[in-house]
């Protein structure tokens, strides 16, 4: 935490304070979209960052590189009643406004437009070096949120996607999921398993590249 450079942090600074806005807002416009009111009535339909960001869930993000927003309360019933499928279009949502936000940063970066603009002052990232920290982080956000466990997005899209007859037995396992990522994001890597080594980063860099090129 101490070796991280000014630029570097307020890199992350900046950047969780858009990426998570957008992913959580997503979910709140979704939803509400979808006929529930629960995100608007607890007010978070709103792109306030105050309204999302959770103190420790952003501090994970700034030094360490994965962290989490408050989630964005809704009502699954009334999902249901609009669209089986209105309960996994919510939950994509949020990942899909994190790949919408990096796709964003790889255009202008394919442009080149930023490539030789130095920093506007020595505490400063460089226009370039703060929109390649924009676009890995929110490629980051979205794939470890696309993780089928809870209490993360990708459990709900599983849910939608497992056939019946297996629902019952994804319940049994349901309650376990969050002490399965814990064991896998802090315990792995001690016995010589690391999620973020073996499937995230190789994800996040093979997305990286192409949308950037190289």
């Amino acid at each position: 935490m101490l070796n991280q450079s000014l630029p570097s942090i307020l890199s992350a600074v900046i950047t969780l304070l858009i990426a998570f806005t957008f992913h959580e807002f997503a979910h709140a416009w979704t939803a509400t979209r979808l006929g529930d009111d629960t995100p608007r009535l607890f007010g978070r339909l709103s792109l306030n960052p105050l309204r999302h960001l959770d103190f420790m869930g952003s501090l994970m993000l700034i030094f360490t590189g994965f962290g989490w927003a408050k989630p964005v309360p809704i009502n699954p019933q009334k999902l249901r009643n609009y669209s089986p499928s209105a309960l996994m279009l919510t939950a994509i949502s949020g990942p899909l406004a994190n790949f919408f936000l990096a796709i964003l940063a790889a255009i202008v970066l394919r442009t080149g437009v930023v490539n030789n603009i130095p920093a506007a002052g020595a505490f400063l990232p460089t226009p370039r070096y703060f929109l390649l920290y924009f676009l890995y982080t929110n490629l980051g956000l979205m794939i470890f949120n696309l993780l089928p466990l809870p209490p993360l997005d990708g459990e709900e899209i599983l849910v939608y996607l497992l056939p019946a007859e297996w629902e019952q037995k994804w319940a049994a396992i349901r309650p376990y999921g969050p002490y399965l990522l814990i064991f896998l994001l802090l315990v792995g890597p001690m016995i010589g398993f690391s999620l973020v080594d073996a499937l995230i980063s190789p994800m996040i860099q093979g997305l990286a590249r192409i949308l950037i090129g190289g």
